[in-house]
């Protein structure tokens, strides 16, 4: 089953709502680069040490959760980013009942950072902000994603 996809009008409403709880101006980009913008928006949230707003954080959350399964289609890994999303990706023996054996587990914070190359996984893991059991369990070939 295809990831259901963000609804760009959503995603540019979220933007708008981040920025303008960070003080700036509403987004005038092209609307395909308005999910981008939200996930900088919301880490800029992050880095300010104010919490985002929520659904910016989701839509930024669930936009790179899609993106890592349009790259690593499958259904062997399922990764989870409580309370906004999971997704199931890379290819192996496919999971269909129960929880799966490869389970990834991380907050909304770290899986922006992973997703963004502003922190490794290897960092990531050593510093206990990834919860991860399985042999498969492992996307640090995978990211950057952006």
């Amino acid at each position: 089953m295809p990831a259901r996809r963000l609804d760009p009008d959503k995603i540019r409403e979220a933007l708008d709502a981040q920025l303008a709880d960070l003080g700036r101006p509403p987004y005038d980009g092209p609307a395909t680069m308005a999910a981008g913008a939200c996930v900088r928006a919301v880490l800029d949230a992050f880095e300010a040490g104010r919490a985002p707003v929520r659904t910016a954080a989701r839509a930024a959350v669930r936009h790179l959760l899609e993106e890592l399964a349009v790259r690593a289609p499958g259904r062997s890994v399922e990764v989870r980013v409580p309370p906004y999303a999971a997704v199931q990706c890379v290819e192996g023996p496919r999971h269909t009942r129960g929880t799966p054996p490869n389970v990834i587990e991380t907050d909304p914070r770290t899986w922006l950072e992973l997703a963004t190359g502003r922190l490794s996984w290897a960092d990531a893991t050593d510093a206990g902000k990834i919860a991860a059991s399985g042999a498969r369990a492992d996307l640090s070939g995978l990211l950057p994603l952006a």
